[in-house]
């Protein structure tokens, strides 16, 4: 071999070791350890819906600081350019420019001037001093409205880490579920054979035979089944975490019974009953804010004025000091009818927090509710199971001596399979359950009992 050919050799060789320590390396990172708490600890912090409504809270926030810009005065720049022969335009025009003289008194100049050229350029301020109450009642309700920003993403909150919650529970469901299935298939096929030893032995027929094989069939339906349930369900967490929905993990936390969940009588925390009130408000400072249509605004206006023939030569500049009021007397019934506007809205949140009230009182109930249905049926397949597996041994021993029909066997095997993957669905509805107490509640987050 040249050395030219070893050199490639040794070179493809060290390019292979390197892409599979870099696959395993990828590989090993993306099958770290996740925990329930870890999971909706990572969707609270990147999943878009978070995202979403941190944006719009800060734009509830803008919104707040646009609103106190009308306790600031109002200045503007403005540049105009003018040219004509309108006597009065350029007599005036002359004057602000400081360049009028004696000669512009002769009749012929006042009444067929030439044609002047006027470049102004003004600043002027405008400073509100007084209306009412009206511009403090608006900014007070942009303020509210940056407080229903904030409980909406407390909400939002809330949900995912529910939503995060049952979608990890999904995936240790369809896991187990699947492994159920496998070791039912597995016991089929034991089955199988058992039955073909016996039917060479002369104590059974074809038919128990087949009836076995159609089982075992099933129970293959069964896996496969549990298969695409597990990959929807991985699918499932990862969207919930805002991922790839090809991501791999390495689920930590069982399906097991969750501890007591405890209900509290103080539903304060939860943001819908705070969005409700504060909605309430919210409608009450809108409608004091309209009220202030129906009084003057007081106001001090200063301008600073400079004229010119050219654009740098040949002006004057001058100021001037206003205060003032401007008083609405007739705008069409609008300011009338937006008060009313806010005040019936006003009385709609309030309906609307009494409602939500006692929704809030059902959902934590039924919530309880669920959680203790589901630990009793607990209890209830724990027995069941233990009973089946008992009959499917006695059935097993009793076939094998020709005491019990192939149907005993697999009506057996079949109530056991169906008696473990009940005990999951429990367990399962009761994990949700808990999670469903602590988020009708408004106290679940990343660190709460119910996720060990």
């Amino acid at each position: 071999m040249s050395p030219c050919a070893e050199k490639r050799i040794i070179s493809f060789v060290r390019m292979r070791i390197i892409f599979l320590s870099i696959a395993a390396a990828l590989s090993a990172r993306a099958q770290d350890p996740l925990s329930l708490r870890e999971a909706v600890k990572m969707a609270l912090a990147k999943h878009p819906a978070i995202e979403a409504a941190t944006a719009r809270v800060q734009a509830a926030g803008a919104r707040v600081e646009q609103a106190r810009g009308g306790l600031m005065p109002q200045v503007r720049y403005t540049e105009m350019f003018q040219s004509g022969n309108n006597p009065v335009y350029v007599f005036g025009a002359l004057l602000t420019q400081r360049q009028f003289t004696a000669n512009n008194f002769a009749l012929g100049a006042l009444n067929r001037p030439d044609p002047l050229n006027n470049f102004q350029s003004m600043v002027t301020a405008e400073q509100l001093v007084y209306d009412f109450g009206g511009l403090r009642k608006t900014i007070h309700a942009a303020e509210i409205g940056r407080k229903i920003s904030e409980e909406e993403k407390k909400s939002a909150e809330l949900m995912l880490a529910a939503g995060t919650a049952r979608a990890y529970h999904g995936v240790t469901l369809a896991t187990e579920g699947l492994t159920v299935a496998r070791e039912a298939l597995k016991t089929a096929e034991a089955d199988q054979a058992r039955a073909e030893t016996i039917r060479a032995a002369g104590m059974a027929t074809d038919a128990d035979v087949l009836s076995i094989k159609v089982h075992v069939a099933a129970m293959r339906e069964q896996v496969i089944r549990r298969q695409a349930d597990l990959r929807i369900a991985q699918a499932a967490l990862n969207d919930a975490l805002g991922l790839p929905l090809d991501t791999q993990h390495k689920l930590t936390t069982e399906l097991t019974p969750a501890p007591a969940a405890k209900v509290t009588t103080d539903s304060a925390r939860r943001p819908e009953l705070e969005m409700a009130r504060l909605g309430q408000e919210a409608a009450s400072a809108q409608a004091a804010a309209a009220k202030a249509g129906y009084w003057p605004q007081f106001f001090l206006r200063g301008s600073f004025e400079a004229d010119r023939q050219n654009f740098a030569t040949k002006g004057g500049a001058n100021w001037m000091f206003a205060a003032g009021l401007k008083w609405t007397l007739f705008d069409g019934n609008r300011t009338r009818n937006a008060v009313a506007e806010a005040q019936s809205m006003a009385g709609a949140a309030a309906a609307g927090q009494r409602q939500m009230q006692s929704a809030v009182q059902l959902e934590v109930r039924r919530a309880q509710a669920d959680f203790d249905s589901a630990t009793e049926r607990i209890q209830v397949t724990d027995a069941t199971i233990a009973q089946a597996e008992e009959s499917l041994r006695i059935l097993r021993n009793r076939y094998s001596n020709g005491l019990a029909t192939v149907t005993d066997l697999l009506r057996a095997q079949t109530a056991l399979l169906d008696a473990k993957m009940r005990r999951l669905g429990s367990i399962y509805e009761q994990r949700l359950a808990a999670v469903a107490v602590e988020q009708a509640e408004g106290i679940l987050n990343g660190d709460s009992n119910v996720l060990q």
